[in-house]
């Protein structure tokens, strides 16, 4: 069944605990968490102390995505906050393999992330060590950007890898996804959408996260194994 992760980048800061109050509400499957460093993507967000202040509020899924450079030095620090899994960047890895035993021997869910312009082929010799695979489907850095149509030849592909190599890898798709294009990403392949702008757009969020659900629901696949 297809899950959904909650971005909370678009969502009011000043009042997180009522945003994820709400997202519990609507029954989100994740909570998906955008650490951005200012420095690997041109925008900084929050870091480990902000995921801990969460953790005490809600038991959902921690869906972290590091998008900062040199994630190894902080992996420890964001397993200790409360992320259930941890994504990181093909692009920020020297030694990606050894990124993903540290993230697996914290307890955590490894998951790497590739970039739109980044080749699927750059993960292929890995894949059967990772439990997630992002495909990001803006260039990463800001919440509310448009989905990059280029991207669903790429997330059909990646489907189709994973189904080939590990059928066990969940596959996620992050950015510009809303009820317009949902069902398009659900069939190209997608395990796990998430969703941000489109969840926190208005004040309904519970009406929101339904809508999207509502145009996922039943999907046929139509990617190529």
């Amino acid at each position: 069944m297809l899950k959904l992760s909650a971005s909370i980048l678009t969502a009011d800061f000043s009042d997180l605990k009522t945003a994820v109050a709400q997202l519990e509400e609507a029954q989100v499957d994740w909570l998906h968490l955008d650490v951005m460093d200012g420095h690997f993507v041109p925008n900084l967000s929050f870091g480990p102390m902000l995921i801990r202040s969460l953790r005490r509020t809600t038991k959902l899924y921690f869906d972290t995505h590091l998008m900062i450079s040199n994630p190894d030095e902080y992996l420890m620090e964001f397993r200790d906050a409360g992320a259930d899994s941890i994504t990181v960047h093909f692009e920020t890895c020297t030694h990606l393999s050894r990124t993903i035993q540290q993230i697996k021997q914290l307890g955590a869910k490894a998951g790497v992330a590739l970039n739109p312009s980044s080749p699927l082929s750059l993960v292929k010799e890995i894949i059967g060590e990772i439990d997630l695979l992002l495909i990001m489907s803006v260039n990463p850095g800001f919440g509310g950007q448009e989905f990059l149509p280029f991207t669903l030849k790429k997330i059909k592909e990646a489907a189709a890898l994973v189904r080939r190599y590990k059928p066990g890898v969940l596959l996620e798709v992050d950015g510009g996804i809303d009820a317009t294009n949902i069902q398009r990403v659900a069939s190209a392949g997608a395990d796990v959408i998430v969703a941000g702008a489109a969840i926190f757009n208005s004040r309904d969020v519970v009406g929101n996260v339904r809508l999207l659900r509502k145009k996922a629901k039943g999907v046929k696949r139509d990617f190529i194994v």
